[in-house]
Parts: C-alpha cells; structure tokens; sequence
C-alpha cells in the first residue's frame, strides 16, 4: 500500500513538474471564425460596438454550453447603413446586449436589445445609479457571470467612466460598481441593482488599476473540471496592463469583506497588496482551463497592437509563461489609424479541444473612419485548435 501512495505522489510531483516544464509550449492551429465574425457583420439596429463578453445563461462557463448567450457591449452604434453609408439619426448609446438563443452562430437566433425613450430613440441599457457617482459619468462593462449559488442572479461588472476630453481616448475611469440582475428579468434589464464596490485603486496610490476584465468560475456548478470552489475575477493596473487576481466563494460575491487579493504567495485582505502575476494584457482578457490542465490566459498583447497571445498557467492566479502569439490581425487593419484591442477567449460558445477567440478593432480618427467605413466597428473571431 506504501509502494502504491508512493507512486501516486510521485505521478503528481512529476505532472506538476512537466507543466512548470510546458508553460511556454504548445502545440496548435488557428483559422479565421468566419461564421461568428459575419454574425456581427450587421446594416441595421445594432452596427458597431466596443467589447464582446459572453455570458452563457445557464451558468456552464466551459465548453460547451448549449444554451443561451448573453453577449454585452459597451460604446455601441444604432442606426442604419445604406448603400455603405450611414443614414440619418444614428446614435452611440454607451451599452448593449444581445441575446443567442442557440451556441452556433445562427444569424436567425441572435436578437439585440436596449431602451427607448419617448421619441423612439435608443437608450443604454446600463445607466449609472450609485451614490458616489456624478452626472457626467456613465458606464464601460467589464465581464459577468451567473451565480448558480445566487438564485441564477446575473452579475457584471460596469467600470465608472468620466469624458475628460474629445477623441478616442478622451475618457477615464472613476471607480468600480458591481450590476446585479435577477434572473427572472427579461431584456432590456429594466430593473437592476447597482452597488459600489472598492475594487478601484485610484492613482493617486501610483498606479490607477480595476478588477472586473475577466471571471473564470472555478465550481463545479459551473462545470470546470478541476473545481476549487472559487470564483477568479482579474483585474488590470497601470500602464504596463499588470494583472491582477482575485478570488472569492460564489455564495460571498456581494460580501465584498471575503474577497482576497494574491499577493504572489497568498491570498490577502487588502487589494493595495495586489501583485502582477503577468504583465503586457488587455483591458478585456478571459482566463480558460485547457484539457491537459493548464490555463490558457488570452488577450491582446501590449493592451492595443496587431497580436492576439497567449499564456500558459499553471493554476488560475498563475505562474504564467511567456507571451505565446497565435494570431496577427494586421489584415484587419486597413485604415491608418485602426488598431486592435482586447482580444479574449469565449469557452462556453466553443467545441471541445478548441478556443473561440475575439478581437475588437477601433480608429485613433473614429469619426472620420466610421463614416468611411461603418462597418469596421465590431468584433472579429478566430479558432485556436490544440493539437
């Protein structure tokens, strides 16, 4: 019986061992995703946005989940194109959702939605409503989740947003609020609540940062297959797009008090004792358990840039390897000042052994762009199969 709990160890200090070993190798091949970037591709209603989180509503955040798709978006475009033109009475609303009632990209099953206003005028779905906010600010969406120990609820994070000037990049986060709706609420979400939380870290500490760019659900509920019980929500600090890692038991996600910060050695109370476990990511990233037990962690490297990467992990919260390419989207930038942006993985929409990906592509002159081009505001998707 000795001999035998010997070589169990034994197995397991060598797999630890081979995986500290692989975290900068993989084997794999990539092809575009026609399908799903076409299902974006779009000349009415919904036309161009910022950002693609999926939520799949049935709580089963791993491949696959067949069932519905909750897909939200930020800056978003209403309106109609015309003879590769916009007409008249086109509008930015600063969120959208939309629903997939089916996991394949059928164009027939995918319904956007947001308000209207009494003059038949789009509206964002998500308006800022807390305490500590002011009029001028409004939100930018972070990823989401549903918590199956929560009574099915929905929850998202919605970044606090401020213009503090014109352009592109004419903005800043203020702080961070957590969006929570039941489960019975049929889109547009008429009814939500919204709660500050202190998951900001104001750059007045040195370095401004936020969680809320990525969940990765960690239950069994959820369907993972090495389950600790936790929920991972990552967040992104300073200009070198540190990340950061925390955790927290679905039960006490609103009890902000149990959350706990990695610090590189343990998890933590304090968030000022946050630690880069990578650096060199995007705002949006998505972390997904690979099926030889690794983690793959995408994004866009460098924040914005021509490359979609990866890195292995080998838990969660790390440690990562090096900065793995898999796809260039130069092809996609055909305009001067286009550029490419927080590309992340969507595990629940895609097959066993592979990685839906998606990248975001946007304008330095966005205006002037747009009505050039209306339709280079949206999504791309990509296939990553691992040998």
């Amino acid at each position: 019986m000795f001999k035998k709990y010997l070589f169990i160890l034994n197995l397991l200090l060598f797999q630890k061992l081979l995986f500290a070993q692989n975290l900068n190798e993989i084997k794999f091949t990539i092809e575009k995703a026609t399908d799903w970037t076409s299902l974006f591709q779009r000349t009415h209603g919904w036309y161009g946005g910022d950002g693609i989180y999926s939520i799949p509503l049935n709580g089963l955040e791993h491949y696959p989940s067949a069932g519905e798709t909750l897909f939200i978006f930020s800056d978003s475009m209403i309106g109609e194109i015309e003879d590769g033109k916009i007409k008249p009475g086109s509008k930015m609303i600063h969120n959208a959702i939309a629903i997939l009632e089916d996991e394949k990209p059928n164009p027939t099953q995918l319904k956007f939605h947001w308000p209207i206003d009494a003059k038949g005028s789009a509206e964002s779905v998500f308006v800022l409503d807390t305490s500590k906010r002011d009029s001028s600010e409004y939100y930018w969406l972070g990823d989401g989740f549903v918590n199956q120990e929560k009574e099915n609820a929905l929850y998202i994070f919605g970044y606090r947003v401020k213009q503090i000037g014109s352009g592109t990049f004419g903005f800043e986060e203020v702080g961070n609020t957590l969006i929570k709706i039941n489960a019975d609420e049929k889109p547009p979400f008429k009814s939500y609540l919204q709660k500050d939380t202190p998951f900001y870290i104001d750059k007045s500490t040195g370095e401004m940062g936020s969680f809320g760019a990525g969940i990765y659900v960690n239950t069994k509920e959820s369907g993972a297959k090495n389950p600790d019980g936790f929920v991972y929500v990552y967040g992104v600090r300073g200009r070198s797009k540190k990340l950061l890692v925390a955790r927290v038991k679905p039960i006490d996600f609103e009890d902000f008090d149990k959350w706990k910060f990695w610090d590189g050695k343990s998890w933590q109370s304090d968030i000022l004792n946050s630690a880069a476990i990578t650096d060199q990511v995007s705002n949006e990233l998505s972390v997904t358990a690979l099926p030889d037990g690794r983690y793959a962690l995408v994004f866009q490297h460098g924040g914005m840039g021509k490359s979609v990467a990866m890195r292995l992990g080998e838990t969660p919260f790390g440690p990562f390897g090096n900065v793995i390419p898999i796809w260039d989207c130069s092809d996609d930038l055909k305009g001067k000042s286009f550029f490419a942006y927080n590309a992340k993985a969507h595990p629940s929409l895609s097959e066993e052994g592979e990685l839906l990906v998606s990248y975001n592509i946007n304008s330095f002159e966005f205006l002037q762009d747009l009505g050039k081009d209306p339709q280079f505001y949206r999504p791309r998707f990509i296939k990553v199969k691992f040998e």
